[in-house]
């Protein structure tokens, strides 16, 4: 169903900017939004119009694109000059963007409509902005949407919250055959490079924050040893029918992002299937999604408001409930709808919130929203540059050495029948060819 979405969209994408350029429709009407696939609310894309219209007297008409690979949608930005006007990377992928200048600065000025941006929580500011280049700072130029953890969705009839809490559980032979991993080399990296220093993460003498930004040879090398000796236990490698799996019993453990948990909980519970989510002990890494506005966009004051809208308390509510995740935004008002008297657990937000706003001791949910403890024991992953296409050999050397010695002799064995059936064929056709043609002679 998804991909005939995907190509019903990139159909109408198609169609539109053909019907654009037939009718003479100028570039400044048009908005082309490019976004991961149910990423927001149907509605609040499809009530930007009018908005728009009501801010600034001008029509827009959307023209909307999903992706579901980073590096698809910068290859085509970047080598296809695409006119997307507003599109949502990960944080090292707005930290590449930034490197290779493909990202206009945001122009703040909207008239007589309030500037929302401020309304994006300090924390998440400070954090991508630790992606800034020389002369430019990142927030100038992207504006953070949504952000999460990286962790363990486990099935509470077969795995403890305390075995959930290390990450060891993914090497734990005890597991085999009912762990999924997420199909993505930064996660599996940082997940293997922590682990291999669990005991040095104990004694504080290294940071997750270095480990999982150390791309060195020797740092690629044992990460690959460490996922290698994983791999055993893993049932598959998913992008996104892990949650699934895990509503249906198939498996006890997935390596998963918090949004997808908080997807998966809910729906698990509606089915009498007992899930929860760990951040483990060690340490994880903290991703962040935002919008930017490409160098090659046709309509960058439209992209602006677009933006600046998203950033409404009102929108990111609707956002956050529609897709699980969890937005940058961090009102009052945020706060207030997100608090949940029937959790017992208390979790200190304002590092999130800010200080002195009843943020210290929320109920609230841990999952989307994660302890300041918790917090303190993660780190974002940073790109990683011209070691990228080190890390991505690595990877596709773990994926790829799948066949143990029994798979490889019973593939060989399924081609040696194979063959022989072949050539059984061949030579039986060939008989009875001759008996006929012998036939033949006798009349």
């Amino acid at each position: 169903m998804k991909r005939l979405t995907d190509i019903f969209l990139l159909l109408c994408l198609v169609l539109a900017a053909v019907s654009c350029k037939d009718s003479g429709e100028e570039r400044s009407h048009v908005l082309k939004v490019y976004n991961w696939a149910d990423y927001i609310d149907e509605d609040v894309l499809a009530e930007f119009p009018a908005w728009y219209k009501q801010q600034t007297g001008e029509d827009i008409r959307l023209i909307y694109q999903v992706f579901d690979i980073n590096e698809i949608m910068l290859t085509k930005i970047e080598r296809g000059h695409e006119d997307f006007d507003v599109v949502c990377p990960s944080e090292y992928i707005i930290e590449r963007m930034l490197k290779k200048d493909l990202l206009l600065p945001i122009d703040r000025n909207f008239g007589k409509t309030p500037d929302y941006l401020p309304n994006i929580s300090p924390y998440i500011r400070r954090e991508l902005n630790k992606t800034s280049q020389p002369g430019r700072t990142t927030t100038d130029y992207a504006v953070p949407y949504m952000w999460g953890t990286a962790g363990i969705l486990y099935n509470r009839n077969f795995i403890t919250p305390d075995e959930a809490g290390s990450w060891h559980c993914l090497w734990n032979p005890r597991n085999k055959g009912k762990i999924l991993m997420k199909d993505s080399y930064r996660d599996a990296y940082g997940t293997a490079i922590i682990y291999a220093h669990a005991r040095q993460l104990a004694d504080s003498t290294v940071t997750v924050e270095q480990l999982m930004n150390d791309n060195s040879p020797e740092a690629i090398a044992l990460a690959e040893k460490y996922l290698k000796a994983m791999k055993p236990n893993i049932a598959g490698w998913e992008a996104d029918f892990g949650k699934e799996m895990m509503t249906k019993n198939k498996t006890w453990l997935n390596l998963t992002w918090s949004g997808d948990a908080v997807w998966a909980i809910e729906e698990a519970r509606a089915v009498g299937v007992d899930l929860a989510y760990e951040v483990p002990r060690e340490g994880s890494n903290i991703w962040y999604d935002g919008w930017v506005i490409p160098k090659y966009a046709g309509n960058p004051k439209a992209a602006a408001y677009f933006i600046n809208y998203l950033c409404r308390p009102d929108i990111a509510l609707r956002n956050m409930d529609a897709i699980g995740y969890v937005s940058a935004v961090a009102t009052p008002e945020i706060m207030e709808a997100k608090r949940d008297t029937a959790i017992a657990m208390r979790s200190d937000l304002s590092y999130f919130f800010g200080e002195g706003v009843g943020a210290d001791s929320l109920q609230i949910n841990p999952v989307q929203y994660p302890d300041r403890k918790v917090v303190e024991r993660c780190a974002m992953i940073r790109d990683f540059g011209n070691r990228t296409e080190l890390v991505l050999e690595m990877w596709s050397r773990v994926k790829g050495d799948n066949l143990n010695t029994g798979i490889v002799l019973l593939i060989f064995s399924v081609f040696g029948v194979l063959f022989v059936w072949l050539v059984y064929g061949k030579i039986r056709k060939y008989r009875q060819k001759q008996r006929r043609h012998r036939r033949r002679r006798r009349r």
